[in-house]
């Protein structure tokens, strides 16, 4: 295995299995898990109705490749285009979320005829050449060389950098005024790409309606908006199913990425554009394995049993009590600096107490602490790692909540 391959705790552990929001090691110790390999396993572990479907699968044909059609990925392509919110939408299959945002990058400069794409600092796109080209977080950034010129847009943090003393409303009106000033100094760009809430920068987002009123800005000059659900999508936020729709006065994006929950650990990734958009390649393209039977078997069961369970209400109502006890615990620790987020997506950031100064040792020292205790939770950030992030499958319970946060609670007192 390479050496920039990272690995969680000083002592890596292997997860044999999982059932629920648990999961166990080969030690044989149990989990609360509290990250769902990286907001992968949306719904559950070893969910009944995915394993089924898969097994099902499985024994009649696992995979042809997008050369032939079948019947999974058209019954889910349709799905998806109906939830996306986007008119005449046309879905792309992938196997990451990487891939998805390499095909949409594909699709804008294409259609733009532009190589140039906005970014918002502190994000994440994903770790392929083109992806690393347009992700504004130095810790994910190995080289500065890209086959697109990128634009850094001031907005994805609310609480860092320039504006942050301001309210939202002057908040926004300074970041569309930052983007229109930007804009008047170079060719015009292909797309704007933008997480709604930003994963490995943790948890961080803007006041709602930033992205509306950008792309008001963007619309007017044929630009286009990308919005890369890769991590909000599928109700996770518990207010809305897709994290563009907390800025929807302008309309849809333009293009949506989406993967992770979706096959709650099977690979799918992919992207729904309008169809003048999607159909703009004029050479032929497939994926390998995007859209195979039996990721396409697995996504289509698990966004079956998350729209009839309502798991996005459960995210709401769960998450929302998560984050009132998050918030009851950081006002008694002088090291939480801001506990943020939406739903069951939660960033806890951690400071040097009495400073304003990122604590990444704290972070880790947390993160190690938690995982002894039997809880299992991720971290990231922009310039530091020093945010804590907490993405439980959609379906935790009350208890499960409570039990989580009494342990990120010690944790967060041993570390002090």
């Amino acid at each position: 295995m390479p050496d920039w391959l990272a690995l969680y705790y000083d002592d890596p552990i292997e997860i044999t299995h999982g059932e629920g929001r648990h999961v166990w090691d080969s030690d044989g110790r149990r989990y609360l898990d509290f990250f769902g390999g990286i907001l992968t396993t949306m719904t559950a572990h070893a969910l009944p109705e995915v394993t089924k479907a898969v097994s099902e699968q499985a024994g009649r044909i696992i995979h042809s490749s997008t050369l032939y059609l079948n019947r999974p990925m058209v019954e889910l392509a349709e799905r998806i285009a109906r939830l996306s919110g986007i008119p005449d939408a046309r879905v792309f299959f992938t196997t990451s979320g990487t891939e998805a945002n390499d095909t949409a990058l594909l699709l804008a400069t294409t259609h733009r005829r532009s190589n140039t794409i906005l970014a918002m600092r502190n994000s994440y796109h994903g770790r392929s050449f083109s992806a690393v080209g347009i992700t504004g977080n130095r810790s994910w950034s190995p080289t500065s060389l890209s086959p697109l010129q990128t634009l850094y847009v001031h907005g994805g943090v609310r609480t860092r950098g320039p504006y942050a003393s301001l309210n939202d409303a002057d908040f926004i009106a300074a970041c569309v005024d930052d983007l229109k000033d930007l804009l008047g100094h170079t060719r015009p760009p292909a797309a704007l790409i933008a997480e709604p809430i930003q994963g490995v920068g943790g948890f961080t987002s803007p006041p709602d309606g930033l992205y509306a009123a950008f792309r008001e800005v963007l619309a007017e000059r044929g630009i286009l908006w990308i919005a890369d659900e890769v991590q909000t999508g599928w109700g996770r936020t518990g207010d809305h199913f897709w994290g563009w729709q907390a800025h929807a006065r302008s309309g849809p994006p333009d293009l949506v990425t989406f993967a992770k929950g979706i096959g709650n650990g099977m690979s799918i990734g992919g992207v729904i554009a309008r169809a003048e958009i999607m159909n703009c390649l004029d050479a032929n393209s497939i994926s390998t394995f995007g859209g195979t039977q039996i990721t396409m078997a697995a996504g289509l069961a698990n966004l079956g049993y998350l729209l009839e369970h309502d798991l996005q209400g459960n995210a709401r109502r769960v998450g929302g009590l998560l984050m009132e006890r998050l918030r009851a615990i950081a006002a008694q620790n002088p090291a939480v600096r801001e506990v943020r987020g939406r739903g069951l997506m939660i960033g806890v950031e951690l400071v040097r107490p009495g400073t304003d100064e990122a604590d990444p040792q704290a972070a880790a020292a947390v993160l190690e602490a938690c995982r002894t205790q039997g809880l299992l939770i991720g971290k990231g950030g922009g310039h530091n790692t020093a945010a804590l992030r907490i993405a439980p499958p959609l379906s935790l319970t009350v208890a499960e909540a409570e039990e989580g946060a009494a342990i990120l609670e010690d944790a967060l007192r041993s570390v002090q």
